[in-house]
């Protein structure tokens, strides 16, 4: 299933991710946070239109309550994406890109699942 969302997630198909989220949420990263499919369409459309994302997994654990991951972020920016574009749009804690830049973040993700479906998600850079 995680596949289908990671592919979901790197083909840029929003309505597919969601599919894997419940209605309401919390997802907090870098001082971001979401809490329903609006918001999260909104974020990734605003993030994407600037800098290509494309996620590895390395590590993957998971149960019926919990996932669990390492894995590196790669972000390539695609446009200057400014500290003034990130606050104007309410994502103050996000770092400025420049096009052509390109950023591997390693990160650790856990989500909490219910029902199948992501409740809650945090990540946390390493």
């Amino acid at each position: 299933d995680y596949d289908h969302y990671l592919a979901c997630f790197n083909a840029r198909d929003y309505e597919g991710v969601l599919r894997f989220w419940a209605s309401e949420f919390e997802a907090s990263f870098a001082g971001v946070v979401l809490r329903n499919g609006a918001q999260l369409r909104q974020f990734y459309a605003f993030l994407h239109s600037y800098v290509d994302e494309r996620i590895r997994i390395d590590d993957f654990v998971a149960d019926e309550s919990r996932v669990a991951l390492r894995a590196l972020v790669r972000i390539e920016g695609k446009r200057e994406l400014t500290r003034e574009a990130l606050v104007a749009a309410g994502y103050g804690g996000l770092h400025p890109i420049a096009a052509g830049q390109v950023l591997e973040i390693p990160q650790l993700i856990l989500y909490r699942l219910e029902d199948g479906r992501f409740k809650q998600v945090y990540c946390a850079l390493l």
